[in-house]
């Protein structure tokens, strides 16, 4: 992105609030703040440091007014940017803007959400669309099993390959003790679970789950001298495509074919500089068409690429090593959770998901149906 220099700041810390189990006494504000207190005791920096402040949910209108409120901190500059689940990767791109340019220097990005406490349908509303509404689609599923269905007129994707995806992520979930699913998947197990979108069975469809995470991130400099181990904003890179889905302009090819060279760009990287790629996969056709227009695998190839265990554990490309969205967990939007894992790869705390000498991770955001794209690329200390 133009103006951002690379390298200029770090996630210096991370943290989730509590997960999976449903959270009735608690409100996303509630997880928002649980989210921050933990972030702040991981890099050893006080609720009076934070200056800047950004924030999205379903269930705020305002959710930095909340926090100045809640929090008791007066930030100097406040981001309420909302495109979906790819916000706070957004928000990443922002506060480096911010703090490069001396609008704050210690930047809070949060989430939370009660979805599955409330419902999916009370947590996040629809409005009406007078292009799709009237057909009754049951989305957003049904907008992602177009784009799937599409992928697999044209390229000859079938339902074994995006049931590999789902496959996948499991066996990368069963090597994380923080998610929510804690059984072996099959294939078989994918294919013969309840449809729910055509080609999409339950299995191929993210969690529904409550939770929230908190980012801390400061320039490169005051990095230095944090107790954790600096993830650096190396590329940044972000593109709007569409609102419905009904007007995207071609199913098989999302935003990710522009927000991914911004950030390889700024980067001055490429795909096979990555070690750790954490995408967004509220469905299993995600990853296939994210991995295609990021460049790790020619357009129509994804769906082969992902075969035969090829982005699983010992795989040729680790890919959601957390579990993702599918496995891991998935509070309403997904994308804070992304850039937690990439930075707990580059600091090397994984355990038995560790990427061995991962220096470069990768997060991919996505919003609304394949509406919002924002890539961000994190680096260790020596890409800088």
């Amino acid at each position: 992105m133009k103006g951002l220099k690379r390298g200029a700041t770090a996630i210096v810390g991370i943290a989730e609030s509590d997960l999976h189990a449903v959270a009735p006494n608690m409100s996303p504000i509630d997880l928002m703040a649980q989210a921050t207190r933990r972030a702040l005791d991981d890099c050893g920096l006080k609720l009076s440091d934070i200056d800047g402040i950004f924030a999205a949910t379903t269930q705020a209108r305002s959710p930095t007014l909340y926090l100045r409120e809640y929090l008791g901190i007066v930030p100097r500059y406040a981001d309420n940017t909302m495109i979906g689940g790819s916000s706070f990767e957004s928000h990443v791109a922002h506060a480096h803007a911010a703090i490069q340019n001396g609008l704050c220097d210690v930047a809070l990005i949060t989430y939370g959400s009660t979805q599955r406490t409330l419902s999916r349908a009370a947590s996040s509303p629809r409005e009406f669309n007078p292009y799709e509404s009237v057909y009754k689609p049951f989305m957003p599923t049904t907008g992602y099993a177009l784009a799937a269905s599409r992928h697999m007129h044209q390229y000859g994707t079938t339902r074994e390959q995006l049931a590999e995806v789902a496959v996948s992520a499991r066996k990368w979930a069963l090597m994380n003790p923080r998610a929510w699913e804690k059984e072996p998947l099959t294939v078989e197990q994918v294919l013969n679970a309840r449809m729910v979108s055509y080609p999409f069975t339950v299995r191929d469809c993210c969690l529904v789950s409550d939770g929230g995470g908190a980012l801390i991130m400061v320039s490169a400099e005051r990095a230095k001298s944090m107790k954790t181990k600096p993830a650096y904003v190396l590329g940044c890179g972000e593109y709007l495509s569409h609102n419905s889905i009904s007007n995207m302009a071609d199913l098989t090819v999302s935003g990710a074919a522009h927000s991914g060279p911004q950030a390889f760009q700024m980067a001055g990287l490429k795909p096979s500089d990555v070690q750790a790629v954490e995408l967004y996969d509220a469905f299993t056709i995600n990853p296939i068409l994210f991995l295609e227009d990021l460049g790790f695998c020619p357009k129509g190839e994804g769906g082969r690429f992902v075969s035969n265990g090829n982005i699983a554990p010992g795989g040729k490309l680790a890919v959601n090593t957390n579990g993702g969205g599918l496995s891991y967990c998935h509070p309403g939007m997904y994308g804070i959770f992304l850039l937690t894992e990439a930075v707990r790869q580059l600091r090397g705390e994984r355990g038995e998901a560790q990427i061995p000498n991962c220096n470069v991770a990768l997060a991919h955001g996505n919003g609304g149906v394949l509406s919002s794209q924002v890539t961000v690329i994190l680096g260790s200390d020596a890409t800088v």
